[in-house]
């Protein structure tokens, strides 16, 4: 494919490419003349021939050459620019229109002729270059491009084992992964148990063992990032991280995926029989829009018909309740209140949560989620087992907690249908830095009666 700046040979003449438009083509002669050719008689031509064709463009490796002197990119760009004119007879910072100097003219100069040329001129220069080097380098550009003129003493790749036999190496890295299921050891044991193994598998002292501390310097340099030496918990959650990252799952409206998941809670309540306990919190969140769908606080170990309470709140508006301000109505949102209203007459009353329909739920293998999910007819996607919070598929749960139950805020909870709830002061109860949990109006009173269902209506102060 012609370009414009390409040289060719038409007519018993070299002319130089200056426009293109669709198959028609302009020439310029080396006497100033233009000529109109059609592209299809030009390569039809007898004689006709590309001597010097432009540069094709080339996307420098600028990462690379970052960790390079500047020198040594300097000197690779001084190559490029001499064999760019080998090539196409000009240097490619050379004015629009220059003409190639004699020596380097591909008409009517060979390219062994110009490379001779090129070797008399950067020798004369006080380089002193030989007819092969300028081959080599040639070769070297149409290859690598720009990375191939480089000085490949300042390229080379960094070798973490050094210049250890191979054999010492292969035998120090078994030794260091079958470090993961045992006990933390030190490093000279992992010596010994190298030179042990050298010895088994090739006989006594055929390998030779490098010194101590290029041992210990292999050992640092292979154990990197596993915790061999380290804590064997830190080591072993390592070593079960998948080999490389899985999929990034997107979701682009709401419902589409809604994360469940429980936690416990640093709080102290009182449950329905009147026995003090551990609340725990079960919530779900949609992904596209990152809201809370809704929560359910029970007694520690939730169940099937909480993880389905969840899943109907999620599904139907939320009513305003007594004492809650008007500006949490859906009627005080931006959201089409009069026409949710025409579709669903119980929006009229509605505080402004969103009504989503999960598609899909995400959980963490609970059977209790599973169940649920199952009975009302929603697809569910496991998150991946033995994943860290920060690349699992639920990691959008696991920060909301993190978030609002591992602050220490005063909380207020209440029951549906008693009085506000607080939580003792340290004098009247706090036990072991939990809030204890009772109800404000008779304090000391008799719980009241089993069956009435404890909810949360919490505000996490930042």
């Amino acid at each position: 494919m012609l370009r414009v700046g390409d040289r060719v040979v038409f007519a018993g003449g070299a002319h130089t490419v200056v426009a293109i438009s669709g198959t028609v083509i302009r020439l310029l002669s080396a006497a100033g003349q233009t000529t109109v050719v059609a592209l299809g008689y030009l390569l039809a031509a007898e004689d006709f021939e590309l001597v010097g064709a432009a540069p094709a463009p080339k996307v420098d490796p600028l990462g690379l050459l970052e960790t390079l002197p500047e020198k040594v990119v300097q000197a690779a760009r001084t190559w490029e620019r001499h064999l760019i004119e080998v090539d196409t007879g000009v240097a490619p910072d050379a004015p629009e229109g220059t003409l190639p100097r004699p020596e380097y003219d591909p008409v009517t100069h060979s390219v062994a002729a110009r490379q001779r040329a090129k070797a008399v001129e950067l020798t004369a220069a006080g380089t002193r270059t030989s007819v092969r080097t300028v081959e080599r380098m040639r070769q070297r550009y149409r290859e690598q491009g720009l990375w191939g003129l480089v000085d490949t003493r300042y390229a080379r790749a960094v070798k973490p084992a050094g210049n250890v036999d191979a054999r010492v190496v292969a035998a120090a890295a078994t030794v260091v992964e079958a470090q993961t299921a045992t006990s933390t050891g030190t490093k000279s044991r992992a010596i010994r148990q190298i030179r042990e193994m050298l010895d088994d598998e090739h006989g006594p002292g055929v390998v030779p063992m490098p010194s101590r501390a290029t041992c210990y310097r292999l050992l640092e340099a292979l154990s990197a990032g596993k915790y061999t030496f380290g804590a064997a918990t830190t080591r072993r959650q390592a070593a079960n991280k998948p080999a490389r990252p899985y999929a990034v799952t997107t979701a682009n409206r709401p419902g589409e995926q809604v994360q469940m998941d429980s936690t416990p809670l640093d709080v102290m309540a009182v449950m329905d029989d009147g026995v003090i306990g551990r609340a725990e919190l079960v919530l779900a969140i949609d992904i596209a829009t990152r809201t809370i769908c809704a929560g359910v606080l029970r007694p520690v170990g939730a169940k099937a018909i909480d993880a389905a309470l969840l899943l109907a709140r999620v599904t139907v508006p939320e009513l305003m309740r007594p004492g809650w301000d008007a500006a949490l109505a859906m009627s005080a949102s931006r959201i089409p209140h009069q026409r949710l209203i025409s579709l669903d007459t119980r929006m009229a009353l509605a505080a402004a949560k969103p009504v989503i329909v999960p598609d899909t739920v995400v959980i963490d293998h609970g059977k209790v989620f599973l169940r649920a999910a199952n009975t009302l007819g929603i697809s569910v996607q496991p998150a991946h087992q033995q994943t860290p919070s920060r690349t699992s598929r639920r990691c959008w749960s696991v920060r909301s907690f993190r978030s609002r139950c591992s602050i220490r805020s005063p909380m207020i909870w209440r029951r549906v249908d008693e009085p506000a709830l607080h939580r003792r002061s340290a004098s009247s109860g706090h036990q072991a830095g939990l809030g204890l949990v009772r109800r404000a109006d008779q304090p000391g009173a008799a719980p009241p009666a089993a069956g009435r269902g404890l909810e949360a209506a919490y505000a996490v102060r930042a």
